[in-house]
């Protein structure tokens, strides 16, 4: 069966995704799409045709095509369960994937490019506005998530215990974010330890933005 992952180098909902993909050791075809050529080739109909909602990425396994992160992740442990990235009680679930929401519903959606060009147009935020603005949301999401990682029985070496989860898989890309628009990280010293040793693994090293295909060339 073949996978399809329609991404771009900088999107860190493609990011996630990706992520899942190296920790699930599947081989994938990667399909950059750009947010910034031409106007943004996701708002072109050949995109559009794949996506309706002119958003990345998406997921097409053998034909069949699936998209938002959150229910690429679901369906790749569901269709790929091995290596586990969700734990196998009830609660260890639940407690993943509010972590996974907290980023991927509370914080992403803030930060999204469409969201920022839409303020700098409509409101004539400048970029050391758009910068404060992503900082700001970032901290704010952030400062939730440090505590729910200090909860007695979440946090190890990762976000949940000591082995990586789909709620490592969204909190790296965030953690990216936080780095790019110059957050304060001292206030988050767990959501920082996790990260970096994510970011040691030979997974998440392969994911990240620099690595890609279709990253700009420094």
């Amino acid at each position: 069966m073949s996978l399809i992952l329609y991404t771009y180098w900088r999107s860190s909902a493609a990011y996630r995704i990706r992520i899942a993909l190296n920790l699930k050791g599947l081989a994938y075809e990667a399909r950059p799409v750009s947010l910034i050529a031409d106007g943004g080739e996701h708002l072109k109909t050949a995109y559009r045709d794949v996506s309706p909602q002119a958003q990345l990425p998406t997921l097409v396994d053998d034909g069949h095509v699936v998209r938002q992160s959150v229910a690429i992740l679901e369906y790749l442990e569901e269709t790929r369960p091995a290596p586990a990235l969700l734990p196998t009680d009830a609660r260890g679930r639940a407690k993943v994937r509010e972590l996974m929401l907290a980023v991927a519903t509370d914080i992403h959606p803030l930060g999204n490019l469409r969201v920022l060009k839409a303020i700098e147009a409509g409101f004539g935020v400048d970029q050391a506005g758009k910068e404060d603005w992503s900082r700001r949301w970032i901290g704010h999401g952030f400062d939730g998530i440090e505590k729910l990682l200090a909860e007695k029985g979440v946090a190890g070496r990762f976000c949940y215990g000591d082995t990586p989860t789909l709620a490592d898989a969204c909190l790296v890309p965030q953690f990216y974010n936080a780095v790019r628009w110059g957050l304060d990280l001292a206030p988050y010293p767990t959501i920082r330890r996790v990260a970096e040793a994510c970011q040691a693994l030979e997974a998440f090293r392969k994911a990240a933005p620099e690595a890609q295909p279709d990253a700009p060339v420094v």
